[in-house]
Formats: C-alpha cells, structure tokens, sequence
C-alpha cells in the first residue's frame, strides 16, 4: 500500500471512531431537555405548587384534606396517569394512580403525603397558606423577611425560597414528580417504567390506618421498588439517597397535689412534679447524651461494610453545623453525626408545667408533661424500646398508669406518672448493595453529575416499614433543603433544590 494510503486510513479510522466517541448519549440528551424543560416553565410550575399549597391540609381535619385529594386527583388526570382516590377507616384517604409503560419490566411505587402540620399563624412571618417569596432565608436579629414579587417570566434565582406550610414536607416532591412527567412529554419522551403514585392522607397523624390499607391492597401496591420522596437533602447541599428510617412518640405526665398550690404556703412540702419528672428525664441520658437506659442499643444491627464505607464518604458538616445552630458542643462524645444518626434516639420534644413568662405564678404545679420522641433504626422493634422506656421509669420508684390516675392511686404512691404511647412504626433498613438500589444510586449520579450522598438511615421518619410486608425494597429520595423547617414556623423551599429534584425524578422515570 502506498504510504500515504496508509496514513489516509488512519486519519478516517481515527475520525470514526472519534465521532463514534462524541456521540450524543441518548439520556444526557434527555436530561438536558429536561432541564431546557423546566427553566421554560419555571413560572407553570410554581405557580402549580403555590395553587396547591393554598390549600389547608392540617391532617387533623377531615374536611380539607379531602379537598386536597380532590385536587391532587385532578392534577394526576391531567398528566393522564389513571387515579383514584381511596378510602381509610380514618376518613383521610389515600390518592393512588397508575402508569403503565409498554414493554417496561420494572416497576416503581413512589409514596409521598399531601397532608400538613398543624400551624399557629402568630409564629410565621407571612401567612402558612399563602405563599410567599424570598430572595434567601433571613436569620439572625433584625433579619430582613421581606418578600419579592413572583417573576412573570419565571427567571427564578436559585437561592429564592417559596414559604408556606408543607411547601417542603411534602407537596413539591409531588408537584417536582408530575413537572418531570410534562419535561418527559415534551420531548416525546414516555418513562420507562411502570410507575404507580400512593399519596397519604394522614402521615403527619403517624399513618394509623397506613398497616390495614396496605394488607386490604396488596395486588394493587405490587411493585419491584418503593421509592420515598419526604425528607430532606445531607446537610451538605449534596442530592441524598437514604435507606431507612422509623420512630415511636410518647408523652410522660408526672402528677403532685390535685390542685396548685401556692408556693409560699406549701413550697417544701407539697412535692413538685416538674422537678420530679426533671429527675426522671435526666436519669434517661448521660453528660454525652448517650441514652442510660438499661438495653437502649442492644438489638441495633450493625452496618454493614458498604454502609460504613458510604459513612466515610458522606462530607463533615459538624463545624458548620456548630456555627449555623450556636452549639458550643454537641452530644455524641466526638462521633459524628451521620454515626449518632444510624443509631436510636431519645429526644425530649416539648416540656409543660404551670406558666412561665407574663403568666407566670408562684405556684406548686399540678403536673408536669413531657413530650418524647425515639429515632429507631434497623433492628430495635418499637414496642420492645417502649418496655425498654417503662422498665427503666419503674426501676426509678415511678407508679404507672396510662389514663388519669384516681385519687387512691395518688395518696397511695409517692410518684405517679401517666404514659401514653401515640403512635410509631418500626424502622427498616434496604441493604444499599441490592442490584435495584445500586442501579438507583447510579441513576440519581448520571441526573446530578456528582457522587450522592447515601445514607443508611436518615433522621427523619415514615412509615416504609408497613410496606415490608410486601417485600418491596425501599430507598428514599429527598429533593428538599436540610434546613427547610419542616412542622415548624416559616417552612420553606429552595427553589434550586426543586429544579435539580424534577431533573432527578425524570431520570428515574427514564431508568436506564
């Protein structure tokens, strides 16, 4: 062959296999129309969410978490999906819709919940229901929490936060859900999954009738993956992939005399039951906030290696963490937060007694009542942790009743104390290695472009283990702020994390 022969075929090899090299990939090409999607539509789409946040949805009231319902049924026909909106023996119901996708061979249940916290308007700086726009989150004394008008041309900043009640727990997972369904069909694009929506109606009320709903409705709810849309992104900023998350709830009411008692006629004698109940709690908690309680942490199932080698990949946010929340030293004995995490809680959640303040009185109260939540993780069953609890509060002299104690009962015992079990649900932990959880994670990287943080077990909780019983694994996938406070005064979104959420859930929808 003549030499430049030669050397031509090299250059047209070389060119080929060059072109072949930068041949657009099909998904980037996807999530990139997405992306194009949802900065064209940033204005529909929030104004979707607002519309949706209007709605009151305290989940104590039946009334407006139907018409909740009512709403989010017709936001899914809109897209086509096939809903319906079924019952639960506590009048809130759950709102369940189905995608099929030709020739799909997997399919996913996503689970999010529609109703909200309680709110008490005199805490928040603007109306609950009513959303509001601001160009950050004020903080500090004398913050500025002026709002700035919602652009017309949907030039949002990303920095911007939308505040109102349940605007990040729980209603723009679902709204991010459905905007990824319009990117996708924009393009001429159909998920590659089957997809199927279960929308709860009373998880803020511990989803008490979630466990019979779910065993009335297996057939419906089969599924090769349960993917939960709640909670919050890794402090870090970083898109999150959990694995597991559970909790029970508790109130301890400690009783002394029958009426309140003036503190100078009987301060000294009359037995106070703050500070008894003071006593109590702190016998529960050593210096380090490890929790004394005689086998707190016996029946915690390891990690595994994959979980702890997903620990050590998770960026440290302790120091800054200190900064942001005014912590001089944090509980744990040095550990950091993602380990003391992956570990059970005990929290004091809310302390009553008497009044303090304006109202003040110098009285000898009649009670003392705490709040109490358990963070459970893999492996501590919450009714053998709440006889933990009880164990430990009669080894400390306490006589226990769960209703008001009588008048015999009172006389009879030197510390009475009532306790009340609300609600909870064990806490499950999906094995992170599963080949489905693997190729979730891989499936979140390619939308973000960067490492995901995973977590085996995150702080917040959800009633995923009732869907153990069907044998779905479940992962999370949280699209909203850490610090979005969520059940608190001024809840909030960053509206960056939304966008980057809808180009997530379109690139599960995809599933490569």
């Amino acid at each position: 062959m003549h030499p430049w022969l030669s050397r031509l075929t090299l250059v047209l090899v070389f060119s080929a296999t060059a072109f072949a090299t930068e041949a657009p990939d099909p998904a980037t090409e996807a999530l990139a129309g997405v992306r194009a999607y949802r900065q064209a539509h940033a204005a529909e789409i929030v104004n979707e969410l607002v519309s949706f946040l209007r709605l009151p949805n305290d989940a104590t009231n039946v009334a407006d978490i139907a018409r909740n319902a009512e709403a989010l049924k017709k936001m899914m026909e809109r897209r086509g999906i096939r809903t319906e909106i079924l019952p639960t023996d506590g009048g809130r119901p759950v709102v369940f819709g189905e995608l099929r996708a030709a020739g799909a061979d997997t399919t996913i249940l996503f689970y999010c919940h529609y109703d909200g916290q309680a709110v008490d308007p005199s805490h928040w700086h603007s109306q609950p229901y009513e959303p509001v726009l601001r160009a950050g989150y004020p903080q500090g004394p004398g913050a500025d929490w002026s709002t700035v008008p919602f652009p017309a041309d949907g030039r949002f900043q990303d920095d911007w936060r939308l505040f109102a009640r349940s605007v990040a727990d729980d209603k723009s997972p679902i709204v991010g859900l459905l905007a990824a369904l319009d990117a996708l069909r924009a393009q001429g694009l159909k998920p590659r999954v089957n997809l199927k929506f279960f929308f709860e109606g009373e998880e803020e009320q511990g989803s008490p009738n979630l466990a019979r709903f779910i065993a009335e409705h297996k057939q419906k709810l089969t599924a090769d993956l349960l993917i939960i849309a709640d909670g919050p992104v890794h402090q870090s900023g970083r898109p999150t992939v959990f694995f597991g998350r559970g909790i029970m709830t508790l109130d301890l009411t400690a009783y002394g005399p029958t009426e309140h008692l003036h503190s100078g006629h009987y301060g000294n004698w009359a037995p106070n039951p703050a500070f008894r109940l003071a006593e109590l709690l702190a016998s529960m908690k050593d210096r380090q906030g490890r929790v004394t309680i005689a086998g707190y942490y016996d029946d915690v199932v390891p990690l595994t290696a994959s979980e702890r080698r997903a620990l050590a990949e998770i960026p440290p946010i302790e120091l800054s963490l200190q900064q942001r929340y005014g912590i001089g030293e944090p509980d744990g004995g040095g550990k950091s937060l993602q380990e003391l995490i992956n570990l059970p809680s005990l929290n004091i959640r809310g302390l009553h007694s008497g009044w303090v303040g304006a109202d003040a009185r110098t009285i000898v109260p009649r009670t003392a009542t705490a709040a109490i939540d358990v963070r459970l993780v893999k492996g501590t069953e919450f009714q053998r942790m709440y006889e933990k609890i009880m164990n430990h509060i009669r080894r400390q002299g306490w006589h226990i009743v769960d209703r008001e104690p009588t008048q015999e009962e009172l006389v009879s015992n030197a510390r009475v104390i009532k306790v009340v079990r609300l609600d909870g649900y064990n806490s499950m932990r999906t094995p992170m290695n599963l080949p489905i959880a693997q190729r979730l994670i891989r499936t979140v990287e390619r939308a973000t472009q960067g490492a995901v943080v995973k977590l085996p077990t995150l702080g917040g909780s959800g009633p995923l283990s009732y869907f153990e019983d069907l044998g779905i694994p479940s992962v999370g996938v949280p699209i909203v702020n850490f610090d979005n406070n969520q059940h608190a005064p001024n809840e909030n979104l960053r509206l960056g994390h939304f966008f980057q959420g809808i180009e997530i859930l379109a690139s599960i929808l995809l599933w490569e």
